[in-house]
């Protein structure tokens, strides 16, 4: 299952989750908000600095646009 590092007010961290929501992929994509400090260890952990960000188990992809097109993968994937 893919991560989804996200920040409720944050418009890219809502663009994204607007795009997993769109696509029916929420059964793929865990939301991890990351307003809770232990979320947000684990985004750092993997070497994030900032949300929005999707960890597939191997890559983290930050920003909207790299999370987009990583989840647009897991797509053509199923």
């Amino acid at each position: 299952m893919m991560e989804l590092f996200h920040a409720i007010p944050d418009a890219e961290s809502a663009a994204v989750r607007r795009h997993v929501v769109a696509r029916g992929l929420e059964a793929a994509v865990r939301f991890r908000n990351v307003s809770y400090p232990e979320v947000e260890q684990d985004l750092r952990a993997r070497g994030g600095t900032r949300a929005p960000a999707v960890w597939d188990g191997q890559v983290l992809h930050a920003g909207e646009a790299a999370c987009i097109a990583r989840l647009s993968r897991l797509e053509t994937d199923r």
